[in-house]
């Protein structure tokens, strides 16, 4: 039974200030009856008096520099010591000093001194049982003799510390991992909604968040099955179909019937018709996009895929593609130019060497007159005959005069083959070996580029097309047919395209390129780097090279100088000038992504739409505000740098504004038409261009 507290003091010692009589305990030794038979009674109270006091600090545990602060009625501590240590106390104090050394050495611990046996204790309460056991007297040490720590009380310490910035964050982080649902928090602390799954703590200069993994709840169930839907490129169904179950964040597999021409044959087999989208749950088909929102709206649509997805996916649903394999129709298609047989025999007889030629060394040529030699020889056939298979050759670019002088001559002209060109090495559409194939249509060829390409951007570019994934386009088996596809550019004829044709297969060849350029060589990092990106990566098309900078300057602008060049791209004699288109259109510049911030967004145009898609490119890149910004405060107008680097192609700076309203939404346009018809002075900034790339990562 515990004590009272009032006659308890520190450490568990009876403590009452009232006097008490000493009632001996029958546990105590026969010598402690002595001081009953000692005559003088004030001697005796003397020496209690001393005794007791001397105890009491020692028990108090007073340190040397403190023994002169001690005192009682008069007497220091070093007059009280001496008066213990005289002879007619000295058998007492010898006692007492004697038990209390036995006593720490069979504890081995400091212990409270209990005062000496002759000497009367204070009266314990009725009840009350006394402990005369040592008691140990809890202090700091500062060597711990093992090495478990006190855990709550290192807590303990920093929560008393609560005025540190660590003691606070240690404090805050220890109560969440006892309890995640405390019912208060600290007034320093504010904690987020429960709703976002994440718990801020607003400090003084810090902000600490942690980020707490969600539950799962129902509506969140992990589907087993597959979701599989067809789709085309540009179709704005596919599209829909698409953002929906990204919005889901539902994983599914896409299969593009324009990438993978081979799967629609088996689209028609499953539905009927080869009308996109089509989606699947598992093996069974769930419809297109009308019954996508017809699910959606009753409110059963995730009931109903919980239903069909909840078993593993059979062998028969969709499968999806394959990176790496190419579609057996494809490959039967392409057939060997009826040349290639004459092209191989000429290979190995001609005598392909360097030759001099105007004070210059061609290399890896041959005259026309050893070709029709040879052909001669193996055809057996006359001289006019051999001259008309050589014309053959050169227009289906298998061979090109050195010079480009004239497609094919008999008699002392050089010509090389196709492969021996200089630039073919630079080339990133030439794999070791031209394309011997049958050139196909450009028409086609064109059309399946564009496809593919708008396909990557559906899969890995972001809403707005201003930013791509290049890293997951790279690895893509989209990307991986593309780079198959351009090699069937070689020697395709380009000539044969109409004017919106091939305003569309340039600009889509440029932003391809772009995106080939940025994964092959990286993005110019500054300004002696961006004539590796503009002007040293080539295609071959036709039988001849083009860079980004040729595409741009000498054939969607009619052959005009590039910014800060002093030349022309193409030469008087170049071939590549038949292609140049005959007038600028200005809306191109607004259609040519150069694969950097500041650029227009990507883009891939049809031949039949080109213009007025040009047209929507440009009112789409106005609306930014890097693009084109009017302050009528400041009576400025910011524009693109794009515009002041091709001013020749925009004429003055005020028929560029004026120019540019018809393209601009209706508030920019509003407060552009007041400046220019107000009367008053114009200033016009052009704003800096953002070099970086302009990658999602």
């Amino acid at each position: 039974m515990d004590l009272d507290s009032s006659t308890r003091g520190e450490n568990g010692i009876l403590n009452d200030n009232k006097p008490k009589i000493h009632q001996p305990s029958l546990n105590q030794p026969p010598e402690n009856d002595v001081v009953a038979d000692r005559p003088d009674e004030r001697a005796e109270k003397g020496r209690v008096a001393e005794t007791t006091e001397f105890s009491e600090v020692k028990e108090n545990g007073l340190s040397s520099e403190g023994k002169n602060d001690f005192s009682s009625g008069g007497e220091t501590y070093e007059s009280v010591e001496k008066n213990l240590n005289s002879d007619d106390h000295g058998e007492e104090v010898k006692a007492i000093i004697d038990s209390d050394s036995a006593s720490n050495d069979v504890v081995g611990l400091d212990m409270v001194q209990q005062p000496h046996s002759h000497l009367p204790k204070p009266e314990a309460p009725p009840g009350a049982a006394v402990d005369d056991s040592p008691r140990e007297l809890p202090r700091a040490k500062s060597m711990p003799e093992s090495y478990d720590f006190d855990v709550p009380a290192i807590g303990k310490f920093f929560r008393e510390k609560s005025s540190s910035l660590s003691a606070a964050i240690t404090k805050r982080i220890s109560s969440l991992k006892e309890n995640n649902t405390s019912p208060a928090l600290e007034p320093e602390f504010t904690q987020a909604p429960a709703t976002n799954y994440v718990t801020e703590f607003k400090l003084s200069g810090l902000k600490v968040i942690v980020n707490l993994k969600p539950t799962i709840g129902q509506h969140e169930k992990k589907l087993m099955g597959r979701i599989s839907f067809f789709s085309r490129s540009n179709c704005r169904d596919c599209t829909a179909v698409r953002s929906f179950l990204r919005a889901k964040n539902l994983n599914f597999v896409e299969i593009n019937i324009d990438v993978f021409p081979a799967r629609e044959n088996e689209l028609v087999e499953r539905t009927g018709n080869a009308t996109v989208p089509q989606i699947f749950f598992n093996e069974k088909l769930f419809g297109g996009l009308v019954a996508l929102n017809s699910m959606r709206n009753s409110g059963i649509l995730e009931k109903k895929m919980e239903e069909l997805l909840a078993g593993k996916c059979p062998p028969e649903a969709p499968e999806p593609p394959v990176y790496g394999f190419d579609d057996p129709e494809e490959e039967k298609e392409e057939q060997a130019d009826e040349m290639v047989q004459i092209v191989r025999i000429l290979r190995q007889r001609l005598p392909i060497q360097d030759r001099l030629m105007k004070m210059k060394i061609v290399k890896n040529c041959f005259s026309g007159g050893e070709l029709v030699e040879v052909l001669i020889q193996q055809l057996d056939c006359g001289r006019r005959k051999a001259v008309e298979i050589g014309k053959q050759l050169a227009r289906k670019h298998f061979i090109h005069h050195v010079f480009g002088e004239n497609e094919f001559e008999d008699g002392h002209y050089f010509y090389r083959f196709l492969e021996h060109e200089s630039f073919i090495l630079k080339c990133y559409n030439f794999r070791g070996a031209t394309n011997d194939c049958e050139p196909k249509d450009a028409a086609l060829l064109s059309q399946r580029l564009m496809r593919i390409m708008s396909a990557i951007l559906e899969a890995y570019a972001s809403d707005d097309r201003c930013r791509l994934d290049y890293v997951a386009i790279s690895k893509s088996e989209e990307f991986r047919r593309y780079v198959n596809l351009v090699q069937d550019l070689q020697r395709v004829n380009i000539l044969t395209l109409s004017a919106e044709e091939k305003l569309a297969f340039f600009l889509n060849l440029y932003n391809a390129m772009a995106i080939h350029a940025v994964i092959r060589v990286g993005h110019p990092g500054g300004m002696i780097d961006r004539r590796s990106y503009f002007s040293d990566f080539l295609y071959v098309v036709g039988g001849y090279p083009y860079s980004l900078t040729a595409i741009r300057n000498g054939i969607l602008r009619s052959n005009r100088r590039a910014p800060f060049s002093l030349v022309k791209p193409f030469s008087g004699g170049d071939k590549r000038l038949e292609l140049a288109l005959p007038k600028v259109n200005q809306l191109s510049h607004f259609a040519l992504c150069n694969g950097t911030k500041s650029s227009p967004a990507v883009k891939f145009f049809t031949a039949q739409g080109v213009e007025s898609e040009l047209r929507y490119a440009a009112r789409e890149f106005f609306q930014r505000d890097d693009a084109m910004q009017v302050d009528l405060a400041k009576r400025t107008v910011y524009l693109t740098r794009i515009i002041k680097w091709y001013s020749a192609d925009f004429g003055q700076e005020k028929e560029t504004l004026k120019w540019i309203i018809n393209y601009l939404d209706a508030t920019k346009a509003g407060l552009l038409t007041h400046l220019l018809g107000d009367g008053g002075p114009v200033n016009i900034v052009y704003r800096s261009h953002d070099w970086s790339l302009n990658s999602i990562l």
